[in-house]
Order: C-alpha cells, then sequence, then structure tokens
C-alpha cells in the first residue's frame, strides 16, 4: 500500500484545510493556531491540526460538566450500549483509522490494525463491566442500616502520549465513562488523527455531545490548564516519569486523584535452560515493536554467560532479517521514529552511551529507506558494557536493548532492581519454580515469564516507583477507579 492508494475516508479526513478540535459535540477551531502532521514516513506534512489553548481547555471541561448529570444519570445499560455502538462503529472504520495511526505514528499497517482492533475490545470489555458492576452495597454494622455507594467523579481528563495514540486513547476513556463520567481528552499534538477521527465516530452513533470532548495542544498551552482545571475532577496521564510528577503536583495542590502511567527500562532475564528460539523471537520482537517506543518493553538484557555468545548470533541474525518501511506497506515490519525529535534523541542516546564506555556490538545506525528518503528510521541497535552506563540506567525508548551478562540468579534480580523504574520485566527459563521465583523477587508493576509485552482485558497492567501511580489499566481495578465511594448510614 502507498500513500497513493489510501482509502477515500482518509484521504477526505486528511485533506480539509484544517482539521479541528472537538468541543461539545462541535468541530471548533482552537485560538492557538495550526500545526503540520508530519508523517514520519517521509518527513513531510500531511494535515493540519487546530491547535488549543487555556481558554479551548476550558470550554472542554465546561461542556464535559455540563453533560455530566444527564450521561451519568443514563441508566448503567443505555451507556453500555451506546459504547458497543460506538465500538461496532470504531471496527466498521478501522481501516480509516488504521491508515490514519500507521502515517501519524509511523507504526506498520499490521500493528495499527492490531491497535484498533484492541481498542473497540477496551471499550466492550468496560461497557459489559459496568453491566455487571455492584453500585450500592449493604454494609453488615449493628444497629446501623448503612451501604456503600459508588458513583461516578464527574469530569475526567486525559492526557494521551503520542506512541499508542488510539488504543490509550481507548484504554484511557472506556471505564471513565462506562462508569459514567464525561471525558475532556489532551491528545499528543505529534499524533492527533485517530483520535480526532475517533470523535467523529462518537458523535455519528450518538453520543450525547459534551460527554467526549478531544482538544489537541501541547503540554504547556493545554495539558496543564486541563490538570489545574477546577471542574475536573480525575486525571489520568501516561507519558514520562518527568512531567508526570508535574501532573501529580498539580492534582496534589487540589486533592484531585491522578493515575499516572509513566516510563519504564524493563528487563529480560533469559537463563540458559531458555527455550532459546522463542527467546530470541521474544526479545527481537520486543525492542522492534513500535520501533521500540514502548515504555514496558524488554531494554535491559541479562544473559546466562552459557548462552551469552550464541543468543547475540542468533539475535543479530533475526534483527538484520527485519523489514524496515514504509508503515502502510504490507511487509513492513518496523516503521520510522515518530518524529525527528524522537529520532533525534534516540541517537543522541547512543551517542551519549558509546561516549560512556558503552559497546555497539549490532546496528544502531541511521536507515535509508528509499523512496522515503527524509524519513525517521533507525536500525535496531544492541549495546553492551557496565551497569551505570546511560544507556543502562535511562529510558531511551527506540529500538534497542542493552545486554549485560550473568552468572547467577541473585546477581541478576540485584542487577534488575538497581534502577528506580519499575514496570515490567520478563524471566525466561523452563524451570518453572525458578520462573515464579525470579518473577516475584523482580520489583515490578508486571512480572512476565516467557514473553514479553503480555495484555488481555481483565489483566491488571500498571508500573510503580517512577513507572506509575494510582492504578493500572484493563482490569476490574480500572473500572473502579472511576468511581468514587459514599457512604450511607441511619442509626436503628
Amino acid at each position: 500500500m502507498s500513500n497513493a492508494n489510501l482509502l477515500d475516508s482518509t484521504t477526505k479526513f486528511l485533506g480539509q484545510d484544517s482539521i479541528p478540535l472537538f468541543i461539545g459535540g462541535n468541530w471548533t477551531q482552537g485560538n492557538a493556531g495550526l500545526l503540520a502532521v508530519i508523517d514520519p514516513n517521509t518527513g513531510k506534512a500531511i494535515a493540519n491540526v487546530s491547535m488549543a489553548d487555556a481558554r479551548d481547555v476550558d470550554r472542554a471541561v465546561r461542556s464535559a460538566h455540563s453533560a455530566f448529570s444527564s450521561w451519568s444519570g443514563l441508566h448503567v445499560n443505555h451507556r453500555a450500549a451506546l459504547l458497543h455502538r460506538l465500538a461496532e462503529r470504531v471496527t466498521a472504520e478501522s481501516e480509516t483509522l488504521a491508515q490514519l495511526e500507521s502515517l501519524d505514528v509511523g507504526k506498520p499497517i499490521g500493528a495499527a490494525r492490531g491497535d484498533v482492533a484492541f481498542g473497540a475490545d477496551g471499550l466492550r470489555y468496560f461497557a459489559d463491566l459496568s453491566t455487571r458492576a455492584l453500585y450500592d452495597v449493604p454494609l453488615a454494622i449493628r444497629n446501623i442500616e448503612a451501604r456503600t455507594q459508588r458513583r461516578p467523579y464527574g469530569v475526567s481528563a486525559f492526557i494521551i502520549p503520542w506512541n499508542f495514540p488510539f488504543l490509550l486513547l481507548c484504554w484511557g476513556i472506556a471505564p471513565a465513562l462506562a462508569a459514567g463520567n464525561t471525558v475532556v481528552v489532551k491528545q499528543s499534538e505529534v499524533t492527533p488523527l485517530s483520535a480526532l477521527y475517533f470523535a467523529k465516530l462518537a458523535a455519528e452513533v450518538g453520543i450525547p455531545a459534551g460527554v467526549i470532548n478531544i482538544v489537541t495542544g501541547t503540554g504547556p498551552g493545554s495539558g496543564q490548564p486541563l490538570a489545574e482545571h477546577p471542574l475536573v475532577k480525575h486525571v489520568a496521564f501516561t507519558g514520562s516519569p518527568g512531567v508526570g510528577q508535574k501532573i501529580a503536583g498539580l492534582c496534589g495542590s487540589r486533592l484531585v486523584p491522578c493515575k499516572l502511567e509513566l516510563g519504564g527500562k524493563g528487563a529480560a532475564v533469559v537463563f540458559d535452560d531458555c527455550d532459546l528460539k522463542a527467546a530470541v523471537t521474544g526479545l527481537a520482537g520486543a525492542i522492534t515493536m513500535n520501533s521500540g517506543q514502548v515504555c514496558c518493553t524488554a531494554t535491559r538484557w541479562f544473559l546466562h554467560e552459557r548462552i551469552f555468545d550464541e543468543f547475540l548470533d542468533r539475535v543479530g541474525a533475526q534483527l538484520t532479517a527485519v523489514k524496515l518501511g514504509n508503515s502502510l506497506l504490507e511487509d513492513t515490519q518496523m516503521g520510522p521514529m515518530v518524529s525527528k525529535t524522537q529520532y533525534e534523541r534516540v541517537l543522541g542516546y547512543y551517542d551519549k552511551g558509546i561516549a560512556a564506555g558503552a559497546k555497539s556490538i549490532f546496528g544502531g545506525t541511521r536507515a535509508n529507506i528509499t523512496p522515503a528518503g527524509d524519513g525517521f528510521y533507525i536500525k535496531p541497535h544492541l549495546l553492551s558494557g557496565i551497569d551505570d552506563n546511560i544507556c543502562f540506567r535511562e529510558e531511551v525508548f527506540g529500538p534497542t536493548a542493552y545486554v549485560v551478562k550473568f552468572s547467577d540468579e541473585n546477581e541478576a534480580v540485584a542487577r534488575v532492581n538497581s534502577i528506580e523504574y519499575g514496570l515490567a520485566n520478563s524471566v525466561w527459563t523452563q524451570d518453572q519454580a525458578r520462573a515464579n521465583r525470579v518473577a516475584s523477587a523482580m520489583i515490578a508493576g508486571n512480572s512476565w515469564i516467557n514473553a514479553h509485552n503480555v495484555f488481555a482485558y481483565g489483566l491488571p497492567y500498571g508500573g510503580m516507583n517512577l513507572s506509575g501511580l494510582g492504578g493500572g489499566v484493563n482490569s476490574p481495578e480500572t473500572f473502579d477507579d472511576y468511581l468514587r465511594n459514599q457512604t450511607i448510614a441511619r442509626p436503628l
């Protein structure tokens, strides 16, 4: 597939003079001007989007606040039916959404299709969960008639990053909407297209005006005003630890609950009795998935000394075979970095790591993909060295891993736990007792066995330490996060 044979719906959406904000059920131009959306495959502009400032954010929040009473007052089955209708429309328009996501992020079209399908499943999952939840729970208290009621907060704010813009949009707002909250989403200015098209679909299936509001803008220009708006009663942010700490401070000053899904520096501990083929395939796939722009992926590989050389030989052959190319082509396995800024950031990390003593053991150079020319392509890269190297300790967010050798289980676990991140790790071994022992000992929100990047609805996912705060996603606990508890009591 090339840009020349995009769907008519994709071309029409991109062909607008500017793609507006979606506030209160209406398409409206923002006050912060226009910004070009860049196709990372080519480095060329493909659309212009309207940008929001604090005034636009205020309109969006007030629209959501006005819609809250009627949306939360709907019978839960009615809300669930509307979310199912939206999920079906997403499925029907999945190829348009996938093309927009692929063009915007540089994500291979097959992966983009998977994100759209999994996002639609999230709408269905939380819609169904909401119909089975208990909203008034009697309490057995002596001499008191009492119950706990669970009610939505009001306006929920979401600040969504650029690496999985559609999937994280659905993961975020589906439980909030199902619980009866209304939402304002600040989408990254780098990758706004799929969320804005989603808003179009929401309006078309009858989601009431004001229930879903989408604004595009910078962090300081629209993200901060959203997090500190007095009518926002719950905030969810996905992004870097540094910005997450600022969001937490803003929410803390207002005593508003916040959910933070932040960065990671995931480890994979590979023992000498592992299924070597599965481990090589799994970890090569981990760093090439979304060009390594995945917060939970395995970017530190602890390889047992007995298999160290063989593992590197095999994984090098596998990474060499990865097909880099335009994200819209069906045979592309890894596309470009999302932006020139991210492209230069990743290459800069490589330079700093090597300057500090790391050894480049595979790849890592710029990749020239024709006919793209000016696209933001980087080859997969493996580095090796000591544990205090910047590329061992900091999140590079590119198609790379830092490889270290180990001989002792306890030593490996201690090295895994030596940094402040705590998102996701994996252990690779055929000894199930050891697998469970190591998985339990690694400090993180998620430990996976003989796999990395494991997601399913009903399987909790979240982080700790620098990787997160306030609950995770994709589980019943996530739904509970969007309901406040209120005790009702009458002495007898």
